[in-house]
């Protein structure tokens, strides 16, 4: 079985539904990150105090996660149908191969790693 890290870098409105939709297909853990970045767009022009500034980064939210039972496909196909809005600025996905992955707390390494440990409760 493998491990993939996905990344998707997308826009901070979409953030919620991105969530729900991964939460529904078995995608829990998750970390997210707001980020500023700069692709096609290029930016935009802003006033402030009657002069215009260019603005080359723009913010976006990064969501990581590592999936090992869950087909990478299915949460491909489910980021893009909650994502596309077909105008510029929908965001990327990016699907990285781990070699390894090692839970710090128990020593557990690879897809015992990531995989929830039955009974254990996630409050803290």
């Amino acid at each position: 079985m493998s491990i993939t890290k996905i990344e998707i870098i997308t826009r901070p409105n979409k953030l919620e539904e991105l969530k729900e939709a991964l939460n529904n297909i078995g995608v829990l853990g998750m970390t997210v990150s707001q980020v500023y970045g700069c692709g096609l767009q290029k930016g935009h022009k802003e006033v402030y105090r009657g002069r215009a500034y260019d603005v080359n980064l723009v913010p976006k939210v990064k969501v990581e996660t590592v999936v090992c039972e869950i087909p990478v496909e299915k949460v491909l196909d489910t980021a893009e149908k909650v994502l596309r809005t077909g105008k510029m600025g929908d965001g990327k996905i990016f699907v990285i191969e781990l070699a390894d992955a090692v839970r710090i707390r128990t020593g557990q390494r690879k897809e015992d790693a990531i995989k929830d440990i039955p009974g254990e409760c996630p409050d803290n």
